[in-house]
């Protein structure tokens, strides 16, 4: 992962605009996620939840990373995925991976 990538992360986790989990779902269904980032070798499982949530609720969903990179990012343990509930924390990252 990009350390740019790494830090806005680290920076919106910090700011309290990253969720992950249920609460990332319950997000995307509320509309508030902005951005979410799948990790690439998450189970298929999870994978398909998160990208028809994200496909229905039209969130953007980026697949660039591997889990152990964005929990890293965080301070968490492994995740799979997480939804950025910010414009610009959004945009920031997008940024980056143009």
């Amino acid at each position: 992962m990009d350390s740019k990538i790494a830090g806005y992360l680290g920076l919106a986790n910090r700011a309290r605009k990253v969720v992950i989990g249920d609460s990332a779902i319950k997000a995307i269904q509320k509309k508030d996620a902005k951005l979410v980032l799948l990790a690439d070798d998450c189970s298929l499982n999870t994978q398909k939840k998160v990208l028809d949530k994200c496909n229905f609720y039209q969130v953007e969903v980026v697949r660039s990373m591997r889990s152990i990179d964005l929990a890293y990012a965080i301070g968490r343990a492994e995740i799979s995925f997480v939804a950025i509930c910010d414009d610009g924390f959004a945009k920031a990252i997008l940024n980056c991976l143009k």
